[in-house]
């Protein structure tokens, strides 16, 4: 059972990937960090001894820390954290136990090297977004780093803005970050960032049904198109429509992930004649 200054992975895994999760912090060692260079989702890295300079950041935000094993400098950390006022606890049994448990992991050298001077990754795409170029946005926040910021701008100049500005180019042509065969972005990105969850997955085949015209792939991706659409049109402003677009994909991934069973209908409990 975890103690109040603690949560398990188990839990942890459960708010990773929602608008409200917490902030995660990870305070390794620079030796364990090297052994097995990959973050919980969504984690930055921070030294624990310095705990008392950063943890002043966090004021009045939730934070999980997590080190090698749950111990003392996860303990430490967070402690300095609560002294900063924010509600902090520490992971069960640390990195080891989320990865015993089979949990997702990012590997570090995928994510971008550069960062702009708030320490937050940059990507650039082709203005008015549909599907792809809100889908792979959403996965970025709720996943990989949940300050990102991103860039929508011509599809000619793309490759030019992500050369002169540091950022990191996606769903576009001869990219690293592009459709691969009959995989759409949003398919290479979970694959990529080790994300392949069977609730991602089943979100993954209704992305790419309904961004390659294959809505057979997948009953729900014509509600996706038509919702996807018609934000297109509500919205003139691409960050607005991204806005509006997460709440819409947080709605798909949490139908993915915990009510792909349930079935509604209009009540039959009528009054006989």
């Amino acid at each position: 059972m975890s103690s109040f200054a603690s949560i398990s992975p188990d839990k942890l895994n459960r708010l990773i990937g929602t608008p409200d999760r917490p902030v995660l912090i990870d305070v390794r060692t620079a030796d364990d960090f090297s052994a097995d260079p990959r973050l919980v989702p969504g984690s930055i890295r921070r030294c624990a001894e310095d705990a008392p300079q950063w943890s002043q950041d966090f004021t009045g935000r939730a934070v999980i820390v997590i080190c090698q094993r749950g111990a003392k400098l996860s303990h430490g950390a967070a402690a300095w954290l609560r002294v900063a006022g924010a509600p902090a606890e520490s992971l069960e049994g640390g990195f080891e136990a989320w990865k015993a448990a089979g949990l997702p992991l990012v590997p570090v050298d995928k994510l971008p090297q550069q960062h702009d001077p708030a320490g937050r990754t940059v990507w650039v795409t082709r203005a008015r977004p549909k599907i792809d170029r809100i889908a792979c946005p959403w996965l970025i926040r709720r996943f990989v780093d949940p300050q990102a910021v991103f860039l929508y701008v011509a599809p000619s100049e793309v490759t030019a803005v992500a050369e002169r500005f540091k950022a990191m180019p996606f769903d576009i042509e001869t990219t690293f970050w592009s459709h691969r065969g009959e995989l759409c972005t949003f398919d290479v990105m979970v694959e990529e960032f080790g994300l392949t969850t069977p609730a991602l997955q089943r979100l993954a085949t209704i992305v790419r049904a309904a961004d390659t015209a294959r809505l057979d792939l997948s009953p729900e991706a014509p509600g996706l198109l038509a919702a996807s659409l018609g934000l297109s049109r509500i919205h003139d402003d691409d960050l607005t429509q991204l806005e509006a677009g997460l709440g819409l994909y947080d709605a798909f991934y949490r139908w993915c992930r915990d009510a792909t069973s349930e079935t509604h209908n209009w009540p039959t409990n009528k009054v006989k004649p």
